[in-house]
């Protein structure tokens, strides 16, 4: 029996992001995840927390059990 697969329609980092240019970010998951390519989504620290970024996925990848994907923030929301 195969992994199962989630549907993601957020990122969510849990603070697990590497950041590989000014705006360019890599987040690995556990399992293989579905996530909407090349549209804003938001970007949350948690699940239910408050978004704290849009950004936008340019590259997504599975090996060994494990998502991988690559995404460019387009705004940050400002706290007050």
């Amino acid at each position: 029996m195969g992994m199962p697969m989630e549907l993601n329609t957020m990122i969510v980092t849990k603070n697990n992001e590497i950041r590989e240019e000014e705006n360019l970010f890599t987040l690995v998951k556990e399992g293989y995840r579905l996530y909407p390519m090349e549209i804003p989504i938001e970007v949350r620290v948690t699940k239910h927390s408050e978004p704290n970024a849009i950004g936008r996925i340019e590259q997504l990848r599975w090996k060994d059990g494990e998502t991988s994907i690559t995404y460019r923030l387009l705004s940050l929301n400002s706290t007050n």
